[in-house]
């Protein structure tokens, strides 16, 4: 699996032959420019993963991609679009695309909950080669190999971020929605999450615009 970080969770990956970037948001860059992408998967519509207005031009560079997000976001975002619900299997060329969850995680009791799909990539074997949650902590029951894993939030308290990790328990695991955090900080985020994460699990870093193989 390819894999490239354009910061926060907007990440592109390369996996069975198709090539799919989620959450172009406002808080990402490098994205811009983009071509050959097999798919546009979007988590939620919050600006810091869809960013509206850097958002048709990333289409325009790629018509044929496949367009999907949570129903809410999908609604909103208009023709084009197909809403993904927990338990969908979709089909990218031989890409397996799975949602799960559904809901993003409380912010405050004051602030009304909105749609929020997880996605799972793989195979039919493995299904659960990459997952990212978006705005969840939600726990699949399939196998995970690389976690794309929510780093720090308004909606989560480090150690809630630790026990997700341990749940998981994935092959590797590799920071995302980090941009709230100050880059001096940052080090010490990542190193709780290394010390503390499940022995069998390799916690890593990836260099902002930089692809790496996973």
């Amino acid at each position: 699996m390819e894999l490239t970080h354009f910061g926060h969770s907007c990440i592109q990956v390369s996996l069975e032959g198709s090539t799919v970037l989620f959450d172009p948001g406002a808080f990402s860059h490098g994205f811009e420019g983009i071509t050959g992408l097999d798919a546009i998967l979007i988590t939620h519509q919050h600006a810091d993963h869809v960013d509206t207005d850097r958002l048709p031009a990333l289409l325009e560079a790629n018509p044929g991609a496949a367009r999907y997000a949570d129903p809410q976001t999908a609604e909103q975002l208009g023709d084009g679009w197909t809403a993904v619900h927990a338990g969908d299997v979709l089909s990218v060329g031989d890409l397996r695309i799975t949602g799960a969850g559904g809901t993003h995680a409380t912010i405050h009791p004051d602030v009304p909950l909105i749609d929020n799909i997880a996605f799972l990539l793989g195979s039919a074997d493995r299904p659960g080669q990459l997952y990212h949650p978006g705005d969840s902590l939600f726990v699949p029951d399939t196998a995970v190999e690389a976690l794309a894993l929510p780093a720090a939030a308004p909606w989560m308290k480090l150690s809630e971020g630790v026990d997700f990790l341990r749940a998981v328990a994935p092959r590797v695991a590799f920071p995302i929605h980090q941009a709230v955090v100050s880059p001096e900080a940052r080090g010490f985020w990542y190193g709780l999450y290394d010390q503390l994460s499940p022995e069998a699990t390799e916690f890593r870093t990836v260099d902002e615009e930089s692809g790496v193989t996973i």
